[in-house]
């Protein structure tokens, strides 16, 4: 993907503009480190979870530094994993939601609320045609307690609108 020009790094630069220096960071749906790894390098605090133990392996041999977890996100609760922090950002990137069980999908975000800080945000980037759609996405992100603070269409910040073909959503808890 590198060699065909794409931006790998364009989910974690985001990412890493919306906290302050060192915030709390959880990568869901971690996958071999890509992300997270870059925003420990940028100086976060930053904890993976991934449900493939291979993955999570390849994160924990490339990329030393934060912690990594096997974990499936329908039932993750790190408090059982020592981890009492709640998370100052959660970044779900990588069409995480597509792989995601339709019925799974408002369980996921709802866990992903309970591990927020209380100006915590979600990150969550996807494309479209991946069996998730845009409009079912915000049904289930308001089911979850959560609600859309920005829509994006790219990690480039263009603006979102019905004929967009990717999703950046930054979600908060509703108030």
């Amino acid at each position: 993907m590198t060699a065909a020009g794409d931006d790998l790094a364009g989910e974690a630069r985001l990412v890493d503009a919306m906290v302050s220096r060192e915030a709390r960071i959880l990568d869901a749906g971690c996958g071999p480190g890509r992300v997270g790894t870059i925003l420990a390098a940028l100086g976060h605090d930053v904890v993976g979870v991934d449900v493939d133990p291979v993955l999570i392996a390849a994160a924990e041999e490339d990329y030393p530094g934060p912690r990594w977890l096997v974990g499936d996100l329908t039932e993750f609760d790190l408090a059982s994993c020592g981890i009492n922090t709640a998370f100052d950002l959660i970044v779900c990137a990588g069409n995480v939601m597509t792989f995601l069980a339709p019925s799974t999908r408002v369980e996921v975000l709802t866990r992903m609320g309970r591990h927020l800080g209380e100006e915590g945000r979600v990150f969550v980037g996807f494309g479209s045609g991946r069996g998730c759609g845009f409009d079912d996405f915000f049904v289930d992100v308001k089911s979850a307690g959560l609600a859309a603070e920005v829509r994006l269409a790219s990690r480039d910040l263009r603006p979102f609108d019905e004929d967009s073909g990717f999703l950046v959503a930054v979600l908060a808890l509703s108030r």
